[in-house]
């Protein structure tokens, strides 16, 4: 099992930048997939970004590519988002997650962190 902490949210102008942060805890932290979601007011909880294991594969959704970077460091038993040239439209609470990935199978989220809010005014 593991537990996960973010930090780093807060209010931005929008074209600024924010890195978050998520803390997991347990010794099993190196053999998951991360990643992270957001959920803005009023919508569905969205998928952000992912990476992998070992860190040599990331994907994230068409919406942030280009601005946001996934990273983690397993000595660490951290993971990071670093979000560029922000907008108003990125606005959301984010949630860190891990997961196993299987394969043959779509990767899903086990364990989530509370969330940091992130807020980027115009």
């Amino acid at each position: 099992q593991v537990q996960l902490v973010e930090s780093g949210g807060g209010l931005v102008q929008a074209g600024g930048s924010l890195r978050l942060s998520c803390a997991g805890s347990g010794r099993t932290f190196s053999m998951y997939d991360m990643g992270w979601f957001r959920q803005a007011p009023g919508k569905e909880r969205e998928f952000v970004a992912r990476i992998t294991v070992s860190g040599s594969n990331m994907y994230s959704s068409d919406s942030v590519k280009g601005r946001f970077t996934i990273s983690r460091d397993n000595t660490r038993n951290m993971v990071y988002l670093q979000m560029n040239s922000l907008k108003p439209e990125d606005t959301a609470i984010y949630y860190c997650a891990a997961g196993l990935f299987v394969s043959g199978r779509t990767w899903k989220a086990d364990y989530w962190g509370q969330g940091t809010q992130v807020t980027v005014s115009s």
